[in-house]
């Protein structure tokens, strides 16, 4: 019997460009409400990859519609049934891996091997290790004299960012999924080619109609349209201080559940009794992750005064190594940033003011 392998993808740029016309809303692929378009920008060469609809306050609200429409069935699912569905999707994101790493090189900028660990990675493991831990948590639990119930919350909104943008739609959509909770996603407009992959995985999974419902489109937008929403139960953002406290604010107007991870970056201290280089190798590696584009990227070392000068010709020494290349180069460690906007301000050295490139 001859079996259908799929094909790798192709390691560049010059492939031809990912347009996305259709919102996935109900368990249908829905004409979006608005004419608008988004630019998908290639962050190597910086021309425009793809383009995906531009959504509306009233895609939002068709969304939610599906999705509270769909909440009481699946609720009311086995929690083996969710997490045998949950194990097939972990199996076709790892199936679709190569393509999947491929695409967020392309959109975000991580070198191609280290995509297809982590951006590719992570989000089949997270969806196989949700489909493990909903069968061990304990749904009714005697404590005392009381009884602890465990319920899904309802309709979730999922706002997600773009440095790992599938792992973190992965990180809420999964456990929601697990909990028999529905779900709508806003993936972040600049690298939102990767939801659909996930969206038609979902389809063929035989995800339930309304469970899984995607709108792309801009924050103050579509993101404020699912924060503010009465039929949303909870949102659960990932993204900047900023923004986050815009969510919770126009939340707070329907009295919703908000889970908040924000922005901010992460102090390496370093001890007088660690082996210093191997915890400067260690500690660069950590900061350089994804050129830098994490927020737990251990981006301020700090070591005893003594040891500073030593410390800096490690670091410098390590860094001196790290080969800033094209993320589909085979020996590339560091790609560019996402995109122009994310390059940081320079310093005239002469007339210590700041300027931005370009």
């Amino acid at each position: 019997m001859a079996v259908e392998t799929q094909q790798a993808p192709q390691l560049t740029h010059d492939v031809e460009a990912v347009h996305r016309d259709r919102l996935f809303i109900g368990g249908e692929w829905v004409e979006p409400s608005g004419g608008g378009r988004i630019d998908v920008i290639d962050s190597t060469t910086e021309q425009v990859m793809g383009s995906v609809p531009e959504g509306t306050p009233a895609d939002v609200d068709r969304a939610v519609e599906a999705a509270r429409a769909a909440f009481d069935a699946w609720a009311g699912t086995s929690v083996s049934e969710r997490s045998e569905l949950l194990r097939a999707v972990s199996a076709s994101l790892a199936a679709r891996g190569e393509e999947i790493a491929a695409l967020i090189s392309r959109e975000v900028g991580m070198p191609y091997g280290l995509s297809q660990m982590i951006q590719a990675g992570l989000p089949a493991m997270t969806f196989g290790s949700m489909a493990d831990l909903i069968l061990d948590v304990e749904l009714e639990e005697q404590v005392g004299n009381s009884l602890v119930v465990r319920e899904p919350v309802g309709v979730v909104g999922c706002i997600t960012p773009w440095n790992y943008p599938l792992h973190q739609i992965c990180a809420k959509v999964a456990p929601a999924l697990a909990a028999g909770c529905t779900v709508v996603v806003k993936p972040s407009e600049v690298t939102p080619l990767n939801a659909f992959v996930l969206a038609e995985i979902l389809e063929q999974a035989g995800l339930p109609a309304g469970c899984f419902n995607l709108v792309t489109g801009f924050g103050p937008v579509v993101g404020e349209a699912i924060a503010a929403h009465d039929d949303v139960d909870m949102v659960s953002f990932t993204g900047s201080t900023a923004a986050g406290k815009r969510v919770s604010e126009v939340a707070s107007q329907s009295v919703k559940r908000v889970a908040l991870e924000l922005g901010g970056k992460s102090p390496n201290v370093i001890l007088d009794d660690a082996d210093l280089a191997a915890a400067v190798v260690d500690g660069i590696g950590k900061c350089y992750l994804n050129s830098g584009q994490t927020c737990s990227a251990l981006t301020r070392m700090l070591v005893p005064r003594e040891r500073l000068e030593e410390a800096e010709q490690l670091a410098a020494a390590v860094a001196g190594q790290l080969k800033v290349a094209d993320p589909f180069e085979p020996d590339a460690n560091l790609g560019p940033l996402v995109s122009e906007t994310r390059r940081p301000a320079r310093v005239d050295p002469v007339n210590d003011t700041m300027s931005m490139p370009g």
